[in-house]
């Protein structure tokens, strides 16, 4: 009887291995998203910040455009931008824009998207202001990697809740559209 616990394990281990695909067969969607090699890498890509149109006074809008253009190799942006913004030891999430609609875009070489940072700008010193000094940008599919530029169009504004910045992101949008 010493086949049985091999025959049991061998029926686990097959077991194990058919929870781990999918009904193509393919891996989990976790794994998948993991190995594609497809997704635009900030390293690849070149980065331009501006011209904004910055907020002139407190409780006015302005937004800085940021400007994609990809490298030789064609690759694929999945999803927003994720923007952080740093105020000394301080920072934050930028929400998506309401109107924002994650896409899927493919990118041929020297393709060029770009999304837009829009903020409302605070009051210099106020209680509910945010005194941001650099912003972050990942592209999604590459989280870990980050673009990092120095903010300079004025404080931002908070939110009542005086946590989250006064600012949105938009989705991606291909230049000359």
């Amino acid at each position: 009887m010493r086949t049985a616990p091999t025959l049991a394990a061998a029926a686990l281990a097959a077991a194990l291995l058919l929870t781990a695909c999918d009904d193509s067969g393919a891996g989990s969607d976790t794994e998948d998203k993991a190995k594609d090699s497809t997704a635009c890498k900030i390293d690849e890509v070149a980065v331009d910040v501006g011209p904004a149109a910055e907020a002139p006074a407190a409780g006015d809008t302005g937004s800085v455009p940021v400007t994609i253009t990809n490298g030789a190799t064609e690759c694929t942006l999945d999803g927003l931008p994720a923007v952080d913004l740093y105020a000394g030891g301080t920072s934050t999430n930028v929400l998506p824009d309401p109107a924002a609609k994650a896409q899927k875009l493919t990118l041929a070489a020297n393709q060029a998207v770009s999304f837009t940072i829009t903020y409302v700008r605070g009051e210099p010193g106020g209680a509910k202001t945010l005194a941001v000094k650099t912003a972050k940008f990942s592209l999604p599919g590459a989280a870990t990697a980050v673009h990092s530029f120095p903010w300079s169009y004025g404080d931002v504004a908070l939110k009542s809740d005086g946590k989250e910045p006064d600012a949105t992101v938009s989705g991606f949008q291909q230049v000359g559209d």
